[in-house]
């Protein structure tokens, strides 16, 4: 058996298809087209940032590019007159490129991401400088291959920054024949150096339709559940862990305890708290503080005259109401400073749940007072 069969990916969500196996792209007709008009136009950019909320199909992007890249020819003009440009990324399953990708086999596609620690029996925190020096080698054994090479970040966020000045050499003196796409959630944590040496090619969350195909392809069994629609913002991964992790039934019991502000039920919070944070669930915690972190935005848009098409619990209509009163900018400041102090907080392995029942008590001061 090999690694990729019996280590953790850090490239792959919990319960779904790892991106290279996914077959099919949805809702992203507008990036694909963006790219192959690039392509076929001659507009060949050596390094593309692919970047949109976590979730929504970056990586099945790359991947999809990737193929398409590794198994198209170029189009020069033949007997019979140019080839016709190609007017998708579809690469048949059986082909031989497709076939040694889905094996991570293919000698001209290297695949960046975090790497697993053999002493610690676990994937490394970020990708480190030693993952980027392989592209040394890389183009330097794929050099006689004569077809693109491609190269895979995911995602580049985590790179720390000893990788990110390695990958950005790169970038500054791009070797030929060579792409390399760069995954990132967040954009603006990169060097503004490695963004401006790349063309940005954008996501867009998946409507309800799209994300219902993509998690039935995805062979997740998902609940005909509006709030879940909500509650996943357009993302399947996000969506996947909602599930797995029983997001919409932990959001109701979120919105219970917010409805009650600015006198809360100090007990109900303790208990949600517990449950949040008990030991070796600490996916559920991931989830429980991004849940209250999109409560808080929910408010504050709604605050501002802007409130969800629907309601994502069955008490979350009664809250946004409630507090739709207090100042906007308070419930913005207060989701900005709760998000900082509770990954700073857990960082630094703070005691989990007296930070989140802090957070809590910081919420029903607000809802008191109508300052953040």
């Amino acid at each position: 058996m090999s690694d990729v069969d019996d280590l953790p990916e850090a490239d792959r969500a919990q319960g779904a298809p790892h991106p290279r196996e996914t077959r099919e792209l949805f809702g992203q007709d507008a990036a694909e087209e963006t790219f192959l008009t690039a392509w076929t136009e001659k507009r060949r950019h050596h390094a593309w940032l692919l970047t949109g909320p976590r979730g929504i199909g970056k990586a099945t992007l790359a991947w999809r590019i990737a193929r398409f890249l590794r198994t198209t020819e170029d189009g020069e003009a033949g007997l019979f007159g140019e080839a016709p440009a190609p007017t998708s990324l579809d690469v048949a399953p059986d082909h031989p490129v497709a076939r040694r990708m889905l094996a991570l086999g293919d000698p001209g596609t290297l695949l960046i991401r975090r790497a697993w620690d053999p002493d610690r029996k676990r994937l490394k925190a970020q990708i480190t400088v030693d993952e980027v020096r392989k592209l040394n080698s890389f183009f330097g054994l794929s050099a006689t291959d004569g077809g693109q090479r491609v190269v895979i970040v995911d995602s580049a966020d985590e790179m720390n920054p000893s990788a990110a000045n390695a990958l950005l050499k790169v970038l500054e003196e791009p070797p030929a024949n060579a792409t390399l796409l760069l995954v990132s959630h967040q954009p603006a944590r990169l060097l503004p150096t490695i963004r401006s040496r790349c063309r940005t090619l954008r996501l867009q969350p998946l409507s309800a339709t799209d994300l219902e195909q993509a998690l039935a392809q995805a062979g997740v069994d998902a609940p005909d559940s509006a709030a879940l629609n909500e509650l996943a913002s357009g993302s399947a991964g996000e969506a996947v862990r909602l599930i797995q992790q029983d997001g919409p039934e932990l959001y109701t019991r979120l919105m219970d305890i917010l409805k009650g502000a600015p006198a809360m039920d100090r007990q109900a919070i303790l208990s949600f708290a517990d449950h949040a944070t008990q030991r070796g669930a600490e996916e559920r915690l991931q989830l429980t503080l991004r849940l209250l972190d999109l409560a808080l935005i929910r408010l504050a848009r709604s605050g501002a005259g802007h409130p969800p098409a629907q309601a994502a619990a069955p008490a979350e209509a009664e809250v946004l109401s409630k507090f739709s009163a207090t100042s906007p900018r308070a419930w913005a400041e207060l989701q900005q400073h709760l998000s900082q102090r509770l990954g700073h907080g857990l960082a630094v392995n703070v005691d989990a749940a007296g930070l989140l029942t802090d957070a809590f008590l910081q919420i029903n001061e607000t809802a008191r007072t109508g300052r953040g």
